[in-house]
């Protein structure tokens, strides 16, 4: 087939252009811009558009397919000459579920977590060698791509709530109709899709009611609104709650029980004690035993990006990590502390999203970083314009955060002299966003650990 992706420098939209190449298929690409490690992977497999920008000229009658990605705009004149020729158009997550109508579903969906969830599934799978196809949301060691298209059985799928495309706003979930479904909790999000908390719900409840009718749901019980909706849905297929796997502190990290057995693991923090509980109550349902799943799980070092560890030395240690969500921040940050109680934390996190820098949003992080002994917010004032957003000050953000001693940064250069500062007093650093901190190198902080005496 001759597909044309419009869009194609998305996390997502280029991990499946490669994909689908390496299946022989006949790709072409075209984005505004492109940022790394899009464009070097792109380079790389030779399908990196020569200039940027978006050129009607490309589309002709004789591509098969476009795939069109959310980057793209209704008005995108790629997209209308499309339109006009009458070439079939499809969003990522339609296209990924036309090519697995054959094979056994398993999605992974929640407002936090879905990656990290989805990277162990698919970490113990591979340890198994049991046969399997894939997209999930982040780089996992071990994994070439982040997308697999084969013959294989079974597909596992990070389920996204967003919407699909510029032209589908389906939630991205909606499309997968899963066998096998879990949900790690349910906490607003994506204000600019779902402008209330019972719009968000909603998604999550028609997943639910996606979810083949002798399928199984697989949920975290510690989540109110979730197991309200679970109840609701009390007659449709096999329902498994979960909660923390069984685990104990052990020296030198965590490890958990399984059976009468210890397994060391190389994550932390409750939120991934329950995304491990969660993975391997879909593992079973896939056939891998207990020991199988514990035995695997060992050697799992986490997705990029999540609680990712960035430089060790002595007692000294610095995190970055995608968090942005009020949800994921705070399970991050009490993570940290959790499992370093007696060392000073420093929590730093950027508002960056449309949610996050949007006034009537900003309660939800309340208390989200108290768990910190310091904690710095910053955000860019000119991202709060160029997404057309109303101004927001640095006391809103104070009094939304109920941290007193909360430090509203609003420049890279100063947040950057003020961490060179701050990182030498406290043994652990916490550095959390979707984005880069305003074009900062978080590297570059690593020089500011002390040398060990």
């Amino acid at each position: 087939m001759r597909i044309h992706f419009i869009a194609i420098g998305g996390a997502a939209m280029h991990n499946l252009a490669i994909a689908l190449k390496s299946n022989g298929e006949n790709i072409s690409g075209s984005d505004d811009e492109i940022f790394e490690p899009s464009r070097t992977n792109l380079k790389h497999h030779n399908l990196l558009p020569p200039s940027f920008g978006w050129d009607a000229t490309k589309i002709s009658e004789d591509l098969d397919l476009i795939i069109l990605g959310m980057h793209a705009r209704k008005d995108n004149p790629e997209l209308k000459r499309a339109q006009e020729l009458g070439i079939p158009i499809m969003s990522y997550p339609e296209f990924i579920y036309s090519r697995s109508l054959s094979k056994k579903r398993v999605v992974i969906a929640g407002s936090h977590g879905k990656t990290s969830t989805t990277s162990m599934v698919l970490h113990v799978l591979k340890e198994s060698r049991m046969a399997f196809d894939f997209m999930v949301g982040a780089k996992i060691k071990g994994f070439d791509t982040m997308v697999q298209l084969s013959d294989a059985p079974v597909i596992i799928l990070e389920g996204d709530e967003y919407f699909s495309s510029p032209i589908d706003m389906k939630a991205k979930f909606l499309w997968y109709r899963p066998h096998i479904a879990l949900i790690t909790g349910i906490a607003w999000d994506h204000i600019n899709v779902y402008p209330t908390k019972e719009s968000y719900n909603d998604a999550f409840k028609e997943f639910i009611e996606g979810i083949d009718i002798n399928g199984t749901l697989i949920y975290f019980e510690g989540d109110e609104q979730l197991s309200m909706l679970v109840r609701d849905h009390a007659d449709q297929g096999k329902k498994i709650a979960y909660n923390e796997i069984d685990h104990f502190l052990d020296g030198e990290g965590t490890s958990i029980r399984v059976g009468n057995l210890n397994y060391h693991i190389n994550v932390f923090g409750k939120h991934n004690l329950q995304n491990i509980q969660g993975a391997r109550l879909i593992c079973n349902e896939l056939g891998i035993t207990d020991l199988q799943f514990a035995t695997a799980i060992q050697s799992f070092e986490g997705a990029a990006n999540r609680l990712e560890l960035l430089a060790s030395k002595g007692e000294y240690k610095i995190f970055k990590d995608f968090a942005h969500s009020p949800s994921k921040l705070k399970a991050t940050t009490s993570a940290c502390k959790e499992q370093f109680p007696s060392k000073k934390l420093l929590a730093v996190m950027e508002l960056h999203t449309f949610s996050s820098l949007t006034a009537g949003f900003l309660n939800e992080y309340k208390g989200s970083m108290n768990d910190a002994d310091y904690a710095i917010v910053y955000f860019n004032p000119e991202t709060v314009k160029h997404k057309k957003l109303d101004e927001i000050h640095p006391d809103q953000i104070r009094q939304a955060f109920e941290k007193n001693d909360l430090r509203v940064v609003t420049s890279n250069a100063e947040l950057k002299e003020i961490l060179s500062r701050l990182i030498p007093k406290f043994e652990i650093t916490l550095l959390m966003t979707s984005g880069n901190f305003g074009g900062l190198d978080l590297m570059d902080f690593t020089r500011n650990i002390p040398e060990s005496n």
